[in-house]
């Protein structure tokens, strides 16, 4: 890990450079597993398992970086929580495999930097599974997640230029899974899965200039989870699944973004839950296969997008069966492509677009909601092939 890189100087900026070489060729794994019998507060776990990573961050300098990352080995992230009676008022469980993960901040400064990720044919794999039928809990959050490549950018009070080659031939999977017999209050599941992934945050007046370029050939992106409960009050399982994802949101005067998506993995989403007795439950799946978001409330936007989705289709499932209760919800939403673009008009914004999206293989939602008693059954099944909304907004809406 590459990381505390800040200047001394107070009155004038100091330049900082930084070169980052890593190579990853073995295999990485973390497993853990709790047994709890009865416990009043809380049950947590964080299993994380990364083939590179780094941070590097300045405070009132200015940030010179390259970073080159590959990894080429099998990657397992594995949580596994029985419970005989009582895991606590709250159940955290955190799950997460990445074969490269990137962090770079300025604050108060410029950013210049080259950011390449590559992972060879491999596997990475999160998984996660609760196993409590005769057991309970008030409220429960779970997060598994696997990434082939992943990149975050922070730009606070400042300028960044930068660009992004990620590419990505892993098969990225995460699994998760739940059993309960109560759950006295929340309980939120979540899967998630992306062969490549991008994010900026800029604040404070900043203007980014960005390009990514990134590539999904793996075979396989796959988000699943499963989950049952005797007893809930409030149930949401969600499986998420994105060959590529860009989400660059910027408060400043410019956010100018250049992106090339080429998604070629079977994509697929799947998020199963069922109770005997809920308040609300609900099971969301969304399969994507290049996605981006790029937004500046306060400037102008130009974007430069191309995405290409070919290889194995697109596929979303979503299955909701509730037994006597209130509300259910079984959602599934597959596309091809999807972009979105936006700028604010109280802002003095503007927004200039060039949007070019291709779609070449099946795309497929299917939603499945069961009910024997209770007040409402609602089924969403949305697919399409290519989507982009850009639009100019006031603050708020």
């Amino acid at each position: 890990m590459l990381a505390g890189i800040l200047p001394c100087g107070v009155a004038t900026s100091q330049s900082n450079t930084v070169l980052n070489n890593q190579i990853q060729l073995g295999d990485v794994f973390s497993q853990q597993t709790l047994n709890v019998e009865t416990v009043s507060d809380y049950t947590a776990a964080n299993t994380t398992a990364t083939g590179n990573v780094y941070s590097a961050s300045t405070d009132g300098g200015d940030l010179d970086l390259r970073s080159n990352q590959t990894s080429s080995g099998d990657i397992l992230a594995d949580t596994n929580v029985n419970v005989a009676t009582n895991s606590g008022a709250q159940t955290n469980l955190a799950t997460t495999a990445s074969g490269n993960l990137g962090d770079a901040n300025v604050h108060a400064g410029t950013m210049s930097a080259v950011f390449n990720q590559a992972t060879t044919a491999s596997t990475i794999t999160a998984h996660s599974h609760i196993e409590a039928p005769n057991a309970q809990t008030g409220e429960v959050f779970t997060s598994t997640q696997a990434v082939g490549n992943n990149q975050n950018l922070g730009v606070s009070v400042g300028a960044a230029g930068v660009r992004v080659n990620q590419a990505n031939a892993a098969d990225t999977y995460s699994d998760g899974g739940g059993v309960y017999g109560l759950v006295t209050g929340a309980a939120e599941m979540t899967a998630g899965s992306m062969g490549n992934n991008v994010a900026l945050s800029g604040d404070g007046g900043s203007g980014v200039r960005i390009i990514v370029d990134q590539q999904n050939t793996a075979g396989v992106t796959q988000a699943a989870h499963f989950t049952a409960y005797g007893q809930v009050q409030d149930g949401k399982t969600t499986a998420i699944a994105a060959g590529n994802n860009m989400n660059a949101v910027n408060e400043g005067f410019l956010l100018d973004a250049t992106l090339r998506q080429t998604n070629q993995a079977y994509v697929r989403a799947q998020a199963v839950s069922s109770a005997a007795n809920f308040g609300a439950g609900a099971a969301v799946a969304n399969g994507v296969g290049n996605n981006a978001v790029m937004g500046d409330i306060g400037g102008e936007v130009i974007v430069d997008n191309t995405q290409f989705n070919e290889g194995g289709g697109i596929e979303a499932l979503a299955s909701y069966t509730g037994g006597e209760g209130y509300d259910g919800l079984a959602s599934a939403t597959a596309t091809g492509n999807a972009a979105v673009g936006y700028s604010c008009s109280d802002c003095s914004g503007r927004l200039t677009v060039a949007n070019d999206q291709t779609n070449t293989v099946d795309v497929g939602a299917t939603a499945t909601g069961t009910l024997t008693t209770g007040r409402s059954i609602s089924g969403v099944a949305n697919a399409v092939g290519n989507t982009a909304t850009y639009y100019v907004s006031r603050p708020g809406e």
